[in-house]
């Protein structure tokens, strides 16, 4: 199956708020967590992230912080604020609105 990244695209922040929600991350992890999840259909190119981290720390609803290292590269993690989750509720509520509006809209009525 081929869905059109257009579809998406203005759905990435709250994608990436979602993904926040359920626990801290870091970006190469969060990009694998959406590819697995949508069974490798969709998968956030590496510049779409980061870009849609800065915007959403530079708006107050997530904070980034260096996790302690170990055997592995340093990594920065991110972490969603309670403005964020807020954010994310709203989203998820116009999300189910525009679902609903866009089944009576698009949908084959019988």
């Amino acid at each position: 199956m081929s869905i059109s990244s257009d579809l998406i695209r203005g759905h990435t922040e709250t994608i990436l708020l979602a993904c926040l929600s359920r626990s801290d991350s870091y970006g190469y992890r969060i990009g694998q967590d959406i590819a697995q999840r949508t069974d490798g259909v969709f998968e956030l190119k590496e510049a779409t992230l980061y870009s849609a981290f800065r915007r959403l720390e530079k708006e107050g609803l997530i904070r980034s912080y260096w996790g302690s290292e170990d055997d592995t590269a340093r990594r920065r993690y991110y972490s969603i604020t309670e403005a964020g989750r807020s954010v994310y509720q709203e989203n998820q509520t116009q999300w189910q609105q525009a679902k609903v509006l866009l089944d009576k809209l698009i949908m084959q009525e019988d």
